[in-house]
């Protein structure tokens, strides 16, 4: 018989990514149902992973910390055992909201790129993926996108408040994708992919750029996509979209519709503001399987949040809702933000998992890392998702299958009643109850 291990995190308890103990399955009397079936016949999606953003405002806040609590923050994401087991990141090309103000690699109106420089990335960003990958103990996959070209590339002289691209620079800020990816490779941080835009369609306060899905397409095929092959990088995944699941099936359809447009294009990336329309990333799959589907960002805006559980429970059932609809990795926002939700140079403060208090020397660790762990520590990369069916009312779930034959099923209860329900494993079945406001994975071997 199947035996589980059961992992539990429950808002009115001390649990917290807790062992709760061993969970048997037992044979099935003949005729009986179960409330949650798992099918491990029926297969979805492979996982490419979990992770989060080493942005420089997360690297320069580890830096003001002590040594001790710098390294317990990496060990808490990424070590395997210890922490979350992250396996993927994404960094920023140049500057984002979340740096300590607007800069780029090379000197204004250098179009040959000559005076390319990655040396401010050496200061804090790097040192930190770099500890990141010790702690793994191997490569992490990494995403890189970039918010804004340079000034002098764009309509409106700046790189905040949007703009667009100017078409004679086009080539150019292709170019400067490759020498990214180049001084990465150099600096012993290897890209996997590369996304066209953060936000594309929205007009930002702080570093964004403007493109329509047809400038997005019109980007990738005549100039990205070949200029990439021409450096001999197509090994570097390219990633659409990279914005929010409301608009996304209209926005990938006119690029992946494109023959010569779509043979560059990996996949799409995606966040979760302004939407929760997780059947709309179901639609992309559905319209175009044979490309991929990312999580790139999501965050808990409007600043510090410590101690609050919804914030954890939006983290949960994003990712159920997602990976349910052929998802294949969850990138979080910033891996740690400080006390104030920054430091950002516009002053769009956020949360984060882990807050460090730069102040106290302190880490404060909030719901979301927790609900986030019941996914990234069980669900590991060449996991495939399998069938499930649910007949429990105000339950979410998901399941998966590991490299190792293991199963890891996802149960999350948002309502403030206890939830019971019967488990079903082919001729198998076990009785689990998930507390209110709780998230439990089990993790079955058999």
């Amino acid at each position: 018989m199947a035996q589980g291990k059961w992992i539990l995190t429950s808002k009115e308890t001390s649990d917290r990514l807790s062992d709760k103990g061993v969970v048997s399955f037992t044979a099935r009397v003949e005729g009986r149902t179960a409330d949650i079936e798992l099918d491990p016949n029926v297969t979805y999606q492979t996982i490419l992973g979990f992770g989060g953003a080493f942005t420089e405002a997360s690297a320069y806040t580890l830096s003001r910390m002590s040594q001790e609590k710098r390294a317990e923050a990496i060990r808490s994401y990424f070590d395997a055992s210890e922490g979350l087991g992250y396996t993927i990141g994404r960094v920023h090309i140049h500057s984002c909201d979340f740096a300590l103000e607007n800069y780029t690699y090379v000197e204004d109106f250098d179009s040959e790129l000559s005076t390319f420089d990655i040396s401010r990335d050496h200061r804090w960003v790097l040192p930190l993926i770099k500890d990141a990958v010790k702690v793994k103990g191997g490569d992490i996959t990494m995403l890189a996108s970039p918010w804004s070209p340079p000034a002098w590339m764009k309509t409106n002289g700046e790189m905040n408040h949007g703009g667009q691209l100017k078409a004679e620079y086009r080539d150019v800020w292709a170019r400067y994708y490759t020498k990214f990816i180049e001084a990465y490779r150099n600096a012993g941080v290897p890209i996997w992919g590369i996304t066209i835009q953060n936000e594309p369609d929205a007009v930002q306060t702080w570093d964004s750029c403007i493109y329509s899905a047809e400038e997005e397409c019109d980007f990738i095929k005549n100039h990205l996509g070949p200029v990439m092959h021409e450096a001999g990088m197509q090994d570097v995944n390219i990633l659409i979209w990279d914005h929010n699941r409301d608009i996304i099936v209209d926005r990938a359809s006119v690029v992946l519709s494109d023959p010569e447009a779509a043979k560059y294009v990996w996949g799409t990336g995606f966040h979760w503001y302004v939407s929760e329309e997780f059947e709309n990333v179901g639609k992309v799959h559905d319209m175009f399987p044979d490309k991929h589907l990312l999580f790139t960002e999501g965050c808990q805006e409007g600043g510090v949040k410590l101690g609050e559980w919804f914030t954890g429970e939006r983290y949960g059932r994003n990712i159920i809702g997602d990976l349910n609809n052929w998802t294949e990795g969850y990138l979080d926002w910033n891996i740690v933000l400080d006390e104030t939700g920054g430091p950002n140079h516009v002053n769009n403060l956020c949360d984060a998992p882990i807050i460090a208090d730069t102040t106290t020397d302190t880490l404060h660790y909030n719901s979301s890392y927790y609900y986030i762990g019941h996914f990234s520590k069980y669900i590991v990369p060449g996991a495939v998702r399998i069938g499930l069916t649910s007949a429990v009312d105000g339950v979410l779930a998901t399941a998966f299958r590991n490299p190792d034959g293991s199963i890891a099923a996802v149960l999350m209860n948002e309502s403030d009643e206890a939830r019971q329900a019967a488990i079903g494993l082919g001729e198998q079945i076990t009785e689990a109850v998930l507390p209110p406001h709780s998230i439990a994975t089990i993790l079955i071997h058999s």
